[in-house]
């Protein structure tokens, strides 16, 4: 049986579970990115010293594990796009840097960990897609992608030590602030600051949906243990 959402102020928060059905991998879980074996943790390895320090390291995982562009929209993808077309949903804030969302036809997205779809070169600021970055890369002979000016090419993606973008932070606490619903998927809510955006919700509603328990649950008017796309196949 499906379920009909009465709200027109909801605001969508979602982590790497709303990826997975997509077959993205996610971080945490016991077959995610963190669990791969190796002599460096993959924490480490994304993070801004080790990538200033060791880019071909970095991209070698990076490219092997990071940069998924041969995937597709879930249901809860574009379920979300619906909503939105249909006035329900303000915006989507996701921690994914994988650009499904826009993929699947959402507008308001706040993307605040970034994109693998946007790559920027250190030297001269020119602009590269996945693709471009994954040739450059292929074609490197010490296994760093450069762009025709000399310089290394950064995914755009937030790495650990690096801060979010402020405004793109900003925006995400006033639509929080603003949402008389919050839905939050597919994510652990153990990574700060994007955990923290719970902290500015003052609506009615907030529904929480995951595989396993959050440190927010007891927060929650509803939780939902299942997978994201299931969920929002039965709205």
């Amino acid at each position: 049986m499906g379920c009909r959402l009465q709200t027109r102020g909801m605001v969508f928060l979602g982590g790497a579970g709303v990826s997975t059905e997509s077959g993205i991998p996610d971080f945490r879980s016991a077959d995610g990115l963190y669990s791969l074996d190796g002599p460096i943790p993959p924490e480490q390895i994304i993070s801004r010293s080790f990538f200033d320090a060791r880019p071909a390291d970095f991209y070698e995982f990076y490219c092997q594990h990071m940069l998924v562009t041969d995937v597709q929209p879930n249901t809860a993808h574009l379920k979300l796009a619906e909503l939105e077309r249909r006035g329900v949903l303000r915006c989507v804030i996701t921690q994914n840097i994988d650009g499904l969302h826009t993929a699947a036809g959402s507008r308001e997205v706040y993307e605040l960990h970034g994109s693998v779809l946007r790559n920027t070169c250190m030297g001269c600021g020119a602009k590269f897609g996945a693709e471009e970055l994954r040739a450059a890369w292929l074609g490197a002979a010490d296994g760093v992608p450069r762009c025709n000016c000399g310089g290394i090419i950064k995914p755009d993606v937030v790495l650990y030590e690096e801060g979010l973008d402020g405004e793109l932070l900003r925006k995400s606490v006033e639509a929080v602030r603003q949402a008389e619903m919050l839905v939050v998927a597919g994510t652990s809510l153990a990574v700060y600051p994007a955990a923290g955006l719970l902290d500015y919700f003052q609506g009615k509603r907030l529904v929480i949906c995951n595989l396993s328990p959050t440190p927010r649950d007891r927060q929650a008017d509803l939780c939902i243990q299942a997978k994201v796309g299931q969920v929002f196949g039965m709205l």
